[in-house]
């Protein structure tokens, strides 16, 4: 789930179908939160032992990796989230190798490319966030990049798993499922619409409609039965 919304966490925890949550600053901003850590701890306490990811805010090796080993104390299942690349175009391959070699997953994002993610996961990333809406946006198909990046890191033996995000529709996330990635992240507006169909509506209203018709005949041939 693509959200810090505690409210529409637990809402599609209990739905039983959300295998973590991510998060970024833009995010933990429009759900209110202003104290990272106390927005880490209270959402990571809503999904245990599920991934959380939480994003470095700076642009310096030295202060991403320090970063990254403060919040990987604050819950076991938070994943840091490390820019492929900073605001001046510089990787952050070294942060990334430094803090997955001290056991802190990292979830590389911002990849928009094949080659940003070949460098990523050789980096030793265990997550390659590949922004599909964001490639589309310009004027790109993202499918064949993630089928590229899957069979890619299946061939050379990566262990490294694409997550799929900046999605913004639902057949999104069907084209990412069926590309390759191993996880899609939604943001919960559209989670909501992949589950909706008017027409499934429609139908468990006609069969409640009969159910409740068949109870009132029962209850009425029961009436005349005791007179």
């Amino acid at each position: 789930l693509d959200t810090a919304s505690l409210v529409e966490i637990r809402r599609w925890n209990r739905q039983r179908v959300i295998d973590g949550v991510t998060t970024n600053p833009s995010i933990l901003y429009a759900a209110g939160f202003h104290d990272l850590k106390q927005a880490a701890c209270q959402i990571a306490a809503e999904i245990p032992g599920m991934p959380l990811s939480v994003e470095v805010t700076s642009d310096e090796p030295e202060e991403m990796i320090r970063q990254g080993r403060e919040y990987a104390g604050w819950a076991p299942h938070i994943v840091v989230k490390v820019p492929v690349l900073n605001s001046r175009g510089e990787p952050c391959l070294e942060a990334i190798h430094e803090l997955e070699s001290r056991e802190i997953a990292v979830n590389c994002t911002a990849i928009l490319s094949f080659g940003q993610a070949m460098l990523a996961a050789k980096a030793g990333a265990s997550y390659l966030s590949i922004f599909a809406g964001r490639i589309a946006d310009e004027g790109h198909d993202p499918a064949p990049v993630i089928a590229g990046v899957r069979q890619w890191l299946d061939a050379w033996n990566q262990r490294a798993q694409i997550i799929v995000g900046s999605i913004r529709q639902p057949y999104d996330v069907q084209q990412a499922a069926l590309a390759g990635a191993h996880v899609v992240t939604v943001p919960p507006p559209l989670l909501a619409k992949l589950a909706d169909h008017k027409y499934s509506r429609a139908t468990a209203a006609e069969f409640l409609d009969h159910a409740r018709r068949s109870e009132a005949a029962r209850a009425n041939v029961e009436k005349e039965v005791e007179r």
